[in-house]
């Protein structure tokens, strides 16, 4: 009870210890060259630190809502008016391939709950890909969820696509040296030479207004989605805002990634080995239909394959849009893919997963 009390007391010393451990691991990854390093280096150290280390390590959330204002806006400059234009005409695209991978999951889902023998509604609830949040809340909200089990599902689903997406992303085959989009315009205003200041004090103020009226109204990712929107709207009203320095990117990776190694803890999971060999499963065969429909996608739509790749890559958007800003993808194309599933989760999942769910009740119900 005393070393608990003795955690919680000291947050900043904590803060400060988890900060030179993330440090540590940004520095390693960058000297070894891997893909956004300050994302995966900070967050694998933390996450090993926090399972092996006797000193409870503490990241606090708002360093991580600064570091997704940041992506927001880098995000939010790619929406040109071509842009959008160019989302609009491939709508019915991204309905379909949205569609597609939602009900591919849910399959995956339930085989591996046949395999593992873990109820249906846990595992398709832990499997519905880049609505963590969202999942959770609404397993909480649900008879019958095992919550630590969606959590862990989720987060391990994240950290996985974390890991092995940006590999994909940077190998030969989906990367092929097209690396430019073909949307010019999006390329040059996401490359303008125009000076930060003084513009970026406008666009700093819209992005966090927008990321706090999106607090107040309970909309999904306000934080990230909130600054997106911002930017997009002055963007496409005709003031153009700059892109940030490299360091300022690398900087917003390791505010977010430290606070995703803290996310996952094994220790608190009933039957780990089922759990962990469940998760690792179906993160696998997911990662694999997002490919499949990646390699169909290209065939639909003139785009490259790291573009297609990005954009149906089942992981949160904040990651995704880092990578497609380091590979130079049709940033806009794959926010705009990644935002509908988003909004489609969000609003659109919940309700029919609680009609399905509560219809097998009372079919239990009545057979009993």
């Amino acid at each position: 009870m005393e070393k608990i009390n003795q955690r919680k007391d000291h947050p900043l010393k904590n803060f400060v210890i988890t900060l030179c451990i993330a440090f540590s691991g940004a520095l390693l990854f960058s000297f070894i060259k891997t893909p956004i390093p300050w994302l995966l280096g900070s967050m694998t150290a933390v996450l090993i630190g926090s399972r092996f280390g006797k000193i409870h390590l503490f990241w606090p959330k708002f360093i991580r809502e600064i570091g997704l204002i940041i992506v927001g806006y880098s995000i939010g400059l790619s929406f040109t008016r071509g842009a959008v234009l160019q989302i609009l005409v491939k709508l019915p695209s991204i309905v379909v391939m949205t569609t597609s991978l939602i009900l591919l999951c849910a399959g995956i889902a339930f085989v591996v709950s046949k395999l593992t023998g873990v109820d249906y509604p846990t595992v398709l609830i832990g499997s519905i890909p880049g609505g963590l949040s969202q999942m959770i809340i609404f397993a909480e909200d649900m008879e019958g969820i095992d919550i630590t089990t969606v959590t862990f599902l989720q987060v391990a689903r994240v950290i996985m696509i974390i890991f092995i997406v940006p590999f994909l992303a940077f190998s030969p085959f989906f990367n092929n040296g097209q690396a430019i989009s073909a949307n010019n315009v999006i390329t040059h205003s996401m490359q303008s030479a125009d000076p930060l200041f003084p513009n970026i004090i406008l666009f700093a103020s819209i992005c966090i207004a927008f990321a706090i009226i999106g607090k107040k109204l309970r909309s999904p990712a306000p934080f990230l989605v909130g600054p997106i929107l911002g930017t997009a709207i002055i963007s496409l009203s005709g003031l153009h805002g700059s892109a940030l320095p490299t360091s300022v990117l690398d900087l917003s990776q390791f505010m977010i990634g430290g606070y995703i190694g803290l996310l996952l803890k094994p220790e608190k999971l009933q039957h780990k080995a089922k759990i962990i060999s469940l998760a690792l499963l179906s993160g696998i065969v997911m990662i694999g239909c997002s490919v499949g429909l990646s390699m169909i996608l290209i065939h639909l739509d003139p785009v490259t394959p790291s573009t297609s790749l990005l954009s149906l890559a089942p992981g949160g958007m904040d990651q995704v849009g880092i990578l497609a800003h380091e590979i130079h993808a049709d940033l806009a194309m794959v926010t705009g893919y990644q935002l509908f599933r988003l909004f489609f989760i969000y609003f659109v999942v919940p309700p029919v997963l609680r009609y399905l769910f509560t219809k097998v009740v009372r079919k239990t119900a009545k057979s009993a």
